[in-house]
């Protein structure tokens, strides 16, 4: 099923419905357009079809500005450029000459913005669930624990970039506080737990269709999902052992396919979504160039190398910075981002088990992803210091271009090791809350 196919359906309400507010424009009294139903419409006894419109709405939206959340965090972490039109993708996110990131300015308002329309979609459908008698208790479950997990998979999101989250946003007249990140982690993992308890209540098979899950469209399979998203909430919050819990009822498996897992999905459908991070190789007017340094330091013989960049026919020149490889992460299009792949979670299952301090299950992990990669064995000192170095870097190397880099630097402190491209520049790692959301 291609998501447009069904999220015609709901003639766009997800895209209508913004953080905060619905849009309108003039009003027709007793008109009613069955292509383009009103909110109203779906809140009050919701019939199974126009929940299930809904969930696509979500699952659309979830794709919302990911490409510039993606670029703008690997910007300011040194692993890509972004030349285009726009001098901001050069000078802001750099911080060009001692510039201040604008809480007003795309690279802002949109990763914030696209990730809180797909909450309130997921709110929506909440709302909607709770007062339609149209499916079963055990459907209605479903849809919960799908909402719910996709709002905490989005909450995540933006700690990242943001290192603080609204989490009470199913009222937008009034409106929960803006947490800082360890509170607002905290409420994410709950509400994971809680999606969780109605998975597990949810029967057989859910009353609606995923696109992009395949292998996780059930309620047990979603559940895997689910898990997979509380253990990275976990090791987050530097908690090891409940990682490894979680982990434990995932898709996660160390001797698997490394690329399993969910994905956002596109088509060159009418009013659909291309991939933002697919880049026509050698266009000189919209790239996203390798940072120098993802080259020149990594191990010899790295094959991520190979298949996630390209050496260019020229190198490219932009605003004072330049490259040689640009991206070749998406081989078109229409290529789909993976959400959370068991790649990812080889990882984290590596950063749990030095969390936990069983370090030989660490350092196994840890070879898993080298083996992966032709690199040979790791060699290291086996001491949590070390091998949190070792991690480190393979997530570097594993996950480039997947807007994770940043916040890795962050939460250990490290974004002071990266390099400094130009005179005047400055290292960020956090994005503002948009002006607009300002209490």
């Amino acid at each position: 099923m291609k998501i447009i196919q069904k999220y015609k359906a709901i003639g766009g309400l997800a895209l209508l419905i913004l953080f905060g507010a619905v849009i309108t424009a003039c009003s027709f009294d007793e008109q009613v357009d069955p292509n383009r139903p009103s909110l109203a419409g779906v809140l009050t006894d919701a019939s199974q079809n126009q929940l299930n419109n809904l969930v696509v709405g979500v699952e659309s939206a979830m794709r919302n500005s990911l490409a510039i959340q993606t670029t703008g965090s690997g910007t300011m972490a040194r692993e890509l450029y972004l030349f285009d039109a726009d001098p901001r993708n050069t000078q802001d996110l750099l911080g060009a000459n001692g510039i201040s990131l604008d809480n007003n300015s795309f690279y802002s308002t949109a990763p914030w913005g696209g990730r809180y329309v797909s909450i309130k979609n997921a709110n929506i459908l909440l709302e909607s669930v709770e007062n339609t008698e149209q499916v079963t208790d055990t459907q209605k479950a479903g849809y919960r624990g799908y909402a719910k997990t996709i709002i905490a998979f989005e909450l995540i999101e933006v700690l990242k970039s943001y290192n603080r989250a609204r989490i009470d946003v199913a009222d937008p007249d009034n409106l929960g506080p803006i947490l800082e990140f360890d509170a607002a982690l905290t409420a994410v993992r709950s509400l994971l737990d809680e999606a969780l308890t109605d998975l597990n209540g949810a029967g057989a098979e859910f009353a609606f269709p995923l696109a992009g899950f395949s292998g996780f469209d059930t309620p047990s399979g979603f559940a895997e999902f689910n898990r997979a998203v509380a253990a990275v909430a976990a090791v987050y919050a530097g908690d090891g052992n409940a990682a490894l819990t979680a982990l434990s009822n995932s898709y996660f498996d160390l001797a698997g396919d490394l690329t399993i897992g969910p994905k956002h999905v596109y088509s060159l459908d009418s009013g659909d979504f291309t991939n933002g991070l697919f880049k026509i190789p050698d266009n000189n007017g919209d790239q996203i160039i390798v940072h120098p340094s993802f080259i020149a330091e990594a191990e010899a013989g790295d094959t991520r190398v190979d298949n996630k960049t390209l050496i260019r026919a020229n190198p490219t020149t932009q605003d004072g910075l330049s490259g040689d490889f640009q991206t070749a992460l998406y081989a078109s299009n229409i290529s789909p981002i993976d959400m959370l792949r068991n790649e990812e979670l080889v990882l984290v299952y590596a950063e749990a088990n030095i969390l936990a301090n069983d370090l030989f299950e660490a350092e196994d992990a840890i070879n898993v992803i080298r083996n992966s990669a032709s690199l040979p064995v790791y060699s290291g000192a086996l001491t949590a210091e070390a091998l949190t170095t070792e991690m480190l870097n393979q997530r570097r190397y594993s996950l480039w271009c997947e807007n994770h880099r940043m916040f890795d630097l962050r939460r250990y402190n490290l974004s002071n090791t990266l390099p400094i491209d130009r005179a005047g520049d400055q290292i960020f790692n956090t994005l503002p809350v948009p002006l607009s959301e300002n209490d």
